[in-house]
């Protein structure tokens, strides 16, 4: 089973990613943060197999938490989620450590086979 922690600073969206989750057999939702800070807290404590990361949250953004989160806990894969692509913060996730960059308004089934993607470490090609 992946454990998977959820990191978004807008309810809506933990409350929806934990509800299309729960769907998933192999798949359960082990915490939800509100903010970077947060996510780094309960990632330190649940110890996720995948986080769930939204890029922009005030105080200490995705990019910079998936930094420490790759580097604190080197086994837990980072897929982030943005609401506004760009291929600035693209490579930014990237190369903070991310496995693989979903945009927000992508179908379900694509969030889901990036959180797999991420745990079996088929992580995306990387920064171009």
């Amino acid at each position: 089973m992946v454990r998977i922690l959820i990191v978004d600073d807008v309810q809506i969206m933990r409350i929806g990613l934990a509800s299309l989750l729960s769907l998933e057999p192999d798949l359960h939702v082990c915490g939800a943060a509100a903010s970077g800070e947060q996510g780094l807290t309960v990632a330190r404590q649940t110890r996720p197999d995948v986080v769930l990361m939204d890029i922009r949250m005030p105080g200490l953004d995705g990019v910079e938490a998936t930094r420490r989160i790759v580097r604190e806990l080197p086994r837990t894969r980072v897929v982030v989620l943005t609401g506004e692509p760009s291929q600035e913060s693209r490579l930014a996730a990237l190369e903070a450590g991310a496995a693989d960059y979903v945009v927000k308004d992508a179908v379900p089934a694509t969030v889901l086979e990036a959180v797999r993607r991420a745990w079996d470490g088929r992580a995306t090609d990387g920064p171009d």
